[in-house]
């Protein structure tokens, strides 16, 4: 998922006790695994925490067009060209997907895009890194969209309807993201020549981190995490979910030949998992308070963008305009 310290507005978990009634019968259905609909009874601290989560998820699909967009030009072959502009078309239909389903909690999608366009609402970290070299594409389906697949396939059972029935389509087309990326990094790996793995081995270098990054601060610093839990918003801990993209990535860069950047990276028998180095947790806040390589570059793509568009946005309320005169006439 491309979601990250969302603020639930709960600093800590209250027991049964300090719940109110309606809040209790609320429990009760999450607990019995009764879905949440948009016209049932919810807490406030329960929507505006889906707000935050969803609207971050998708202006985090809208702004991770960007890195490969900037390579639809620059694809080697038509074939490599075709998949990367199909998958960017798909980045774009889930942002539309997931505004949607925020939208049926109340929140319009102006005020959404404002929110992002001025810098209140927040979007993935990893989408403010660039893409140097044509590795990098692969690194992002590989490794980007693998951290996303291991967050999402969970939300496809979370507690509101309207965001687990979006997921599953999502995570159905994430998993072609991730497998043509892996399958570029197959092409330059094993059948290419010397420099083109090195390009290969150089992206997994910058990509690595930043990957691990993307499940949130560790638990002991994830203040919001245990409500999240609770309301079954969120399934897994950020550290169950990183360690599970550890396990699953470190064979795949094996088979590719690929050296994961980490000295401290060796297999625990006893743990049955791989235990890895200490992240560097500062560069993570960095980026998120706007000061990553290519923050500024970002919000300023989406803007003109946006400004850019208004034309079309105005002709499609002049024409609704309109045919609504002609059905009053």
């Amino acid at each position: 998922m491309y979601a990250q310290l969302v603020e639930t507005g709960v600093k800590k978990v209250r027991g049964v006790e300090e719940l109110t009634g309606p809040e209790q019968a609320f429990q009760r259905r999450i607990d019995d695994g009764v879905r949440i609909e948009a016209k049932d009874w919810m807490p406030e601290a329960y929507r505006k925490t889906l707000i935050r989560q969803i609207s971050q998820h998708a202006h985090s699909e809208i702004v991770g067009m960007l890195p490969e967009g900037n390579w639809l030009t620059r694809a080697p072959s038509l074939k490599r060209k075709a998949i990367l502009l199909a998958k960017v078309q798909d980045e774009a239909g889930h942002g539309l997907y997931l505004y949607s389903a925020a939208e049926t909690l109340g929140v319009s999608r102006d005020q959404l895009v404002d929110d992002l366009h001025s810098g209140r609402a927040k979007y993935s970290s990893i989408f403010n890194y660039p893409t140097l070299t044509w590795a990098d594409i692969g690194m992002i389906g590989w490794l980007v969209d693998g951290s996303a697949i291991i967050n999402q396939i969970p939300l496809c059972r979370c507690s509101y309807g309207p965001y687990a029935r979006a997921m599953v389509r999502v995570c159905k087309e994430e998993s072609f993201h991730q497998r043509q990326g892996y399958d570029l990094l197959i092409e330059m790996c094993r059948n290419g020549t010397p420099e083109q793995k090195a390009m290969c081995q150089e992206a997994l270098n910058r990509w690595w981190w930043p990957a691990l990054m993307m499940f949130g601060p560790p638990d002991g610093d994830s203040p919001n995490s245990a409500q999240s839990m609770q309301w079954k918003i969120k399934l897994f801990s950020n550290d169950e979910l990183r360690q599970k993209m550890v396990d699953q990535s470190v064979p795949q860069a094996e088979y590719l030949g690929l050296t994961v950047p980490d000295p401290d990276l060796k297999w625990n028998a006893e743990r049955g998992h791989y235990d890895f180095g200490e992240i560097d947790w500062s560069e993570f806040h960095a980026v998120l308070k706007g000061n990553g390589p290519c923050n500024r570059e970002r919000l300023a793509a989406r803007v003109k963008a946006h400004e850019d568009g208004a034309w079309v946005r105005d002709a499609l309320v002049a024409h609704a305009d309109k045919q609504a005169r002609r059905k009053a006439a």
